[in-house]
């Protein structure tokens, strides 16, 4: 399911970042030497002397302001006009800041995913109803339902301000202050430019800082669901065929824009439906937002993230999918509140083991050899450009290996309220009663003076703690300290004594005077010493891990401010080597990506351009109609005139990432044939490399959306409001004979 890292794991912080060179000397032409060397020792099976790097390794996810006119007319014959351009970029919209949509009709009828409207489908569910088994259909436009919260943004201006802020940056000698002027730039640019504009302005980093563009956004704040299908319609598979193909979802629903007067939006802006669809080896075009990718990092950035940053995610994601498994065995009745953060987790899992496969994958890491080389030697050939970024390659590649020393230890001291049990934060409140009470009664804070003080301590404990949920998160606390401190660690040795697995969870609150309130309370009567000089394992570590913590922490951010200027000096270098004829990486931002509608080999077999829905109910029967493969009640039973052999999903060759969901797919005519909803398997590594042969954009086709809507869902005004790209009054529907 291609949503932009899910909310979930933006909770736990996870940074993308990436590799280091392997065994760089101080030399500017030693990285790239050494790491060759080492591949032809290591990988003797194979003659990476031959891999070479591909016309399309860092994508196709073409920015608006620098469309390929030339390479689209050799490609596919079609020279887009800027008209043809403007018309796309203004039908297209960012949906909330989570997923992608368009308009797709004169009447602000709004196209984006299923995956992308769960959350508006629970916001607008009424007492005594499910959306989510039952979907959601309104029948009038007065059915239609607000959704809190909920906008669209439409990108109506694009401004280079490269010079402005590049400007402000050369005035500064340091990497902080380079990182501060840059910062403030922006902010004052986008200050000036909303107070100008009236619209939602942000400047965004291109090529790692090589051009920098200003966005401005109409925004639209009152969106109302109109059409969603059930979670079993949209979702059909679950997590086992997430990220897969063939697929069988009809991951699609359907919002409406209403106007400052309480109408329906009216715009010249939006993609009238195609008539037939998606058809096989035909050129398309997705249209929207991808979240971030990291295809123009160096090769040292790439192995921190293969040796480091990625190993530790998926290691905390593979924590965290145990822990809500394990609660919802232990508790069935809380599954239908944690189904959907346990999905998030198993989602990025998925994600996540995908993206370091590719990281490990020699092939795919000599072809990002090959590009570096490539420029590389391009920067040393030129006099100019070698005295001013020959050496930041191997700058960079010692700043990762700096962050490499610092960063497990780090992950492991580090706590947050997400991902540790509670224990550590009733240890932190309990020092600060400590702190508080060394103090004359008149110089604390009042929650810590008079008949405040006994409520605070009685507050310490969590009215709500949930036992079982906290003790396993401290189990997988323990195996994470254990792994990347090792038992010898003061700080380990202190809480689990050399235990592991739920041995040193028992051994660490069996010595605790957190886990009551009745603990605390005869602890804090003690007084402040008596806090301070505990043994209780949770407060010593939170004592003493806070100077080590700070102190790496302060270190981790000084080496990543000077990575930031050497990464945008390098991004200067690229854009001057290549101009625009690569893109830049993914940044959310709006793109259009070229591809055709293509099959391609898997599991020694061939994928099928298109499936449908003659697909989904071998898969419900061949699965014995269970979970996640189970049909909702409308599907069992169909109309006679639902035509099952429609096209459903559909694969095409273009580039998407995550925040790409809801994008429309869309053909030379400007025309929605499907709306993208994930990536295959073969996909993930596209973090870091986009490549065509099995790479694939997974779609809904139109027609699915047309038939469904028609025949199936008894939303007949819907889809002839697709077809017509307006609202179609009840005495002109269109005969019921599409």
């Amino acid at each position: 399911m291609h949503n932009i890292l899910t909310k979930y794991v933006k909770r736990i912080s996870v940074v993308l970042a990436v590799m280091y060179f392997a065994g760089c000397s101080a030399s500017t032409q030693a990285p790239l030497q050494k790491v060759e060397s080492k591949l032809k020792t290591t990988n003797n099976w194979l003659n990476l002397d031959t891999v070479k790097a591909g016309k399309f390794d860092t994508g196709k996810m073409w920015t608006f302001e620098y469309p390929p006119i030339d390479y689209f007319k050799a490609e596919y014959g079609f020279a887009p006009s800027q008209e043809w351009l403007d018309n796309v970029r203004e039908s297209a919209l960012k949906f909330a800041n989570y997923c992608s949509a368009s308009f797709v009709s004169a009447d602000g009828l709004v196209l984006t995913n299923h995956h992308c409207a769960r959350q508006s489908v629970t916001q607008v569910t009424k007492e005594g109803e499910d959306l989510h088994a039952t979907g959601f259909n309104a029948a009038t436009l007065e059915d239609e339902r607000p959704v809190p919260g909920l906008y669209v943004d439409q990108l109506v201006l694009i401004k280079d301000v490269t010079d402005i802020i590049q400007s402000a940056i050369d005035q500064a000698k340091t990497s902080e202050e380079k990182n501060k002027n840059e910062k403030n730039a922006i902010a004052k640019l986008q200050q000036q430019f909303s107070d100008s504009t009236g619209l939602k302005i942000s400047v965004t980093k291109l090529f790692n800082g090589g051009k920098y563009s200003l966005y401005g956004y109409k925004r639209y704040n009152d969106v109302r669901l109109v059409f969603a299908p059930e979670d079993q319609a949209g979702f059909f598979g679950g997590d086992p065929d997430n990220f897969t193909y063939p697929r069988y979802d009809l991951d699609f629903s359907l919002f409406r824009v209403y106007d400052e007067d309480g109408n329906p939006l009216k715009t010249d802006r939006y993609f009238k439906f195609s008539k037939n669809g998606a058809s096989a080896g035909e050129a398309v075009f997705v249209v929207g937002n991808p979240g971030r990718t990291n295809r123009l990092n160096t090769v040292s950035q790439l192995e921190y993230y293969r040796d480091k940053q990625y190993p530790r995610v998926l290691d905390l994601l593979d924590g965290l999918v145990s822990v809500y498994s394990k609660y919802i065995n232990l508790h069935p009745d809380q599954k239908p509140k944690l189904q959907d953060r346990l999905f998030g987790f198993s989602n990025s899992q998925k994600a996540y083991g995908g993206m370091l496969a590719g990281l490990r994958d020699p092939i795919l890491m000599q072809k990002k050899r090959d590009f570096e080389k490539t420029f590389y030697n391009a920067v040393m050939a030129n006099p100019k450009l070698k005295d001013r970024y020959g050496n930041h390659w191997h700058i960079i590649d010692s700043l990762k290996k700096e962050e490499s020393k610092i960063y497990f230890e780090l992950s492991a001291l580090s706590i947050n309220r997400f991902t540790s049990p509670a224990y550590f934060f009733i240890a932190e409140d309990l020092i600060d009663l400590a702190e508080e009470i060394k103090l004359p009664e008149d110089q604390r804070r009042e929650a810590y003076r008079g008949a405040e003080l006994d409520s605070t301590i009685a507050n310490i404990f969590p009215e709500n703690f949930d036992k079982d949920m906290n003790d396993l998160l401290l189990e997988m606390n323990a195996n994470f300290m254990t792994k990347y401190l090792g038992n010898d660690y003061p700080l380990v040795q202190k809480m689990f004594a050399g235990k592991t697995g739920m041995e040193a969870v028992d051994y660490a609150l069996s010595n605790s005077s957190v886990t009551s309130p009745e603990k605390i309370k005869e602890l804090a009567s003690k007084g402040s010493e008596a806090i301070l000089n505990s043994d209780d394992p949770f407060i010593y570590f939170v004592l003493n891990s806070k100077t080590r913590r700070e102190e790496l922490k302060k270190k981790s951010d000084e080496l990543s401010e000077q990575e930031a200027v050497y990464s945008q000096e390098l991004g200067k270098a690229l854009f001057e080597v290549y101009g625009t004829s690569i893109p830049p990486d993914a940044t959310f931002t709006l793109r259009i990506s070229d591809g055709v509608v293509k099959g391609y080999k898997y599991n020694g077999t061939e994928a099928p351009t298109m499936t449908t829905f003659f697909g989904m109910y071998d898969r419900y029967y061949s699965f014995d109609k269970q979970y996640p493969w189970m049909l909702p009640d409308r599907y069992k039973n169909p109309p006679a005139e639902f035509d099952l052999n429609t096209p459903m999903d559909f694969v095409s060759t273009n580039d998407i990432i995550g925040g790409n969901s809801g994008s429309p797919v869309i053909n030379k005519n400007a025309e929605i044939v499907g709306v993208a909803f994930d990536g295959n398997i073969e996909s993930l590594p596209g973090n870091f490399i986009f490549t065509t042969e099995s790479n694939r954009t997974v779609s809904v086709h139109s027609s699915a959306i047309l038939e469904a809507l028609n025949d199936l869902y008894n939303a007949k005004r819907l889809a002839d409001e697709l077809r017509e790209g307006k609202i179609v009054p009840v005495e002109e529907a269109i005969p019921n004979n599409h």
